[in-house]
């Protein structure tokens, strides 16, 4: 499924997803632990950050200027308005390019609605974008294949390296696997903290 598909979907329940997610703290202590190994301050990217709010608000209190990119224009509008101060950029991950290279990139629950055949490609340009001293997470299913699932009286696409592919994948491109754990367990939900600060 082309991602700008996926991003349409998510157009239809911007306005809920704002409403049960801003003050939830799903995905806060995976973030913070994150930031632990990060730089004090400086530039994030939050790939597929949807319409803001709480992950935003760790990043900003730890003194990061946030970039944010998601495929749903309402939900890029949504976070343009709470967030005023951040930058959000409606765009495709795996066709967006910046000059720029981030401290921190966190994608919570956001590439996994790629297309398999990108994963590969966007994890790479993903370890392209940290600094020297960054420091990248994101989730991802531990299964490696696709499917799709009924959610929201919709269809949605989902895909995964699974984790030996992952973790290979970010050691083959400098990064050093700091944390990683199945955090909803018995669900086949993973999520890694890997730095270019303590490549092996």
């Amino acid at each position: 499924m082309d991602p700008f598909q996926t991003g349409s979907k998510y157009d239809k329940i911007a306005t809920w997803w704002q409403r049960h997610h801003t003050a939830s703290s799903y995905g806060v202590s995976q973030l913070q632990r994150t930031l632990r190994f990060a730089p004090k301050g400086g530039l994030a990217l939050d790939v597929g950050c949807g319409a803001g709010g709480r992950l935003i608000e760790v990043l900003t209190q730890a003194n990061f200027a946030v970039t944010g990119v998601d495929v749903s224009e309402e939900m890029i509008q949504l976070a343009r308005a709470a967030h005023p101060d951040h930058e959000f950029i409606h765009a495709d991950i795996s066709r967006w390019q910046s000059a720029q290279t981030f401290d921190v990139i966190v994608a919570w629950d956001s590439l996994f609605h790629l297309p398999y055949a990108r994963q590969e490609t966007v994890i790479a340009k993903l370890c392209t974008l940290l600094s020297p001293q960054g420091v990248l997470m994101y989730t991802f299913g531990n299964a490696q294949g696709e499917h799709t699932d009924q959610w929201h009286n919709d269809t949605f696409y989902y895909s995964s390296l699974g984790i030996n592919k992952n973790l290979a994948l970010l050691a083959s491109n400098g990064l050093s696997i700091m944390h990683l754990e199945l955090d909803q367990y018995p669900e086949k939900h993973v999520y890694t903290i890997a730095s270019k600060a303590h490549q092996a």
